[in-house]
């Protein structure tokens, strides 16, 4: 198949991925928000570095990984650890220091740039959900699993996630005078997810046990 429908097949598999409401891009919008617009694409930036190396990880070991179930369940109750974590952070850390007003210049781009790389290096779901589709679009013999292809498809990705988080900061920023984004409530917001996400995974662990 042409590399160019590859690319844009990646590019919605990205966007489907990261529509719903999680922990990358509630945090590029909150940045936004609070530290403007270039801070906010700094750290889309590091999310899709590190998005570029997991889905090209998932890509090359897609057989490898849907044929050893074992080590999705390592990445899941791995996964599950650091979302209570952050849950935790979110609820009850950030709540309590919410009220302390943070200097927007007391973080420079870098710094936001390596934090987008951490937050989305912990984030283990987009190497199987990329596995996943890989194999998916290799069955229909859609995908080849050479150099070129594997290097279109991943493109794509990357410029899936960051159109997606660009929207979030759009979009947020639109809402800025709505108290749905006051600090406050961001936390709420983000913390309400990933104890969402922390359930679900937990539910997904019990019943493979």
């Amino acid at each position: 198949m042409n590399i160019t429908v590859i690319f844009f097949l990646g590019m919605i598999i990205a966007l489907v991925g990261v529509i719903p409401p999680g922990l990358l891009n509630m945090t590029a919008a909150k940045i936004s928000l609070k530290e403007g617009h270039v801070r906010g694409i700094m750290f889309s930036v590091g999310v899709c570095v590190v998005v570029f190396l997991q889905t090209y990880i998932a890509a090359m070991f897609a057989r490898y990984l849907t044929n050893h179930q074992d080590v999705v369940e390592v990445l899941q109750r791995v996964a599950l650890v650091i979302f209570i974590l952050i849950t935790v952070y979110y609820l009850l850390i950030a709540k309590a220091t919410s009220a302390t007003e943070i200097d927007p210049q007391s973080k420079s781009k870098h710094s936001r740039f390596f934090h987008g790389m951490f937050l989305s290096a912990i984030n283990v779901f987009p190497i199987p959900y990329q596995a996943y589709m890989t194999i998916t679009l290799a069955s229909f013999g859609w995908l080849e699993f050479n150099r070129t292809m594997i290097i279109s498809y991943v493109s794509g990705a990357v410029s899936g996630t960051f159109v997606m988080l660009y929207v979030y900061i759009f979009f947020f920023d639109k809402m800025k005078n709505n108290n749905l984004t006051s600090q406050k409530n961001m936390n709420y917001i983000i913390g309400t997810i990933t104890g969402i996400i922390a359930i679900v995974t937990l539910i997904n662990v019990l019943r493979e046990l």
